[in-house]
């Protein structure tokens, strides 16, 4: 499939070296009340996308919540699934997410397979993205769900080579993550590790919760830094994380 406008235009700003902030919606976590508070942030605090969904997701809400957000903002709605079960046509595009930390074919290819008769007749925008969990303390549900043991916290070496080999198998992004309430966030050295080996955007998630952490990913090399369990605790996160992304994005403006 050619690349789709939402890649192209999120490699326009990893070429010049803007960042962006992505918020992480799990439609078990949030009602009509709840999503119409945070749209409400993301649309007067600058957020590039909205990623929808979850490791393990029980509620059959998720369409109905796609459909308010979309009526709410304009900002891209990008899927987040656990599963074939969670695409939604509706959203505007699909992070196709091969989890190349781990050793279980059903997220490595499997899942894939009985997505993709959907995906290619669906107007999504497909982004092939390897999907790196990384020990964050705790187990998560993303790797007791997918039976997968996380990289090492203290590795960088791993994740960089990981990474890189998910690259040449062409994926188009690469997602260090956490996972959904991790205790640590991902190391400014593994980030840093990565940012050297690739040359793809790099997404970076997972324990996320304050505007140090967020700087640090930032400084490290994320071009996009994904908030999602902090922002469930406190909305507000959202204003004080958009603010670290535009502030660093204008120090780069001035250095150019």
């Amino acid at each position: 499939m050619p690349f789709s406008k939402l890649y192209l235009e999120q490699i326009k700003k990893y070429t010049s070296g803007q960042k962006a902030l992505a918020v992480l919606l799990d439609p078990d976590n949030l009602d009509s009340q709840g999503c119409s508070d945070v749209i409400k942030l993301c649309n007067t605090h600058q957020v590039d996308y909205i990623l929808v969904g979850g490791s393990l997701i029980t509620q059959n809400t998720q369409a109905s919540l796609i459909k308010q957000i979309k009526q709410e903002t304009s900002i891209p709605v990008i899927l987040f699934p656990s599963s074939s079960l969670h695409i939604d046509t509706q959203a505007d595009g699909i992070l196709l997410l091969s989890l190349i930390s781990g050793r279980n074919p059903e997220y490595l290819i499997g899942q894939h397979v009985i997505a993709a008769p959907m995906l290619k007749a669906s107007k999504l925008a497909v982004l092939p993205t390897g999907y790196i969990l990384v020990d964050s303390g705790r187990q998560t549900t993303a790797s007791y769900m997918s039976g997968t043991t996380p990289l090492p916290h203290n590795k960088p070496a791993i994740a960089a080579s990981t990474a890189l080999a998910g690259e040449l198998l062409g994926m188009q992004l690469i997602y260090l993550d956490g996972g959904s309430g991790a205790l640590h966030a991902v190391s400014a050295e593994m980030i840093q590790a990565v940012r050297k080996a690739i040359d793809v955007p790099l997404l970076v998630g997972g324990g996320i919760n304050t505007v140090q952490k967020a700087s640090t990913a930032l400084a490290a090399g994320a071009d996009i830094i994904v908030v999602g369990t902090q922002i469930e605790k406190n909305p507000d996160f959202i204003a004080e994380v958009s603010e670290v992304v535009k502030t660093f994005n204008a120090e780069l403006d001035i250095r150019s």
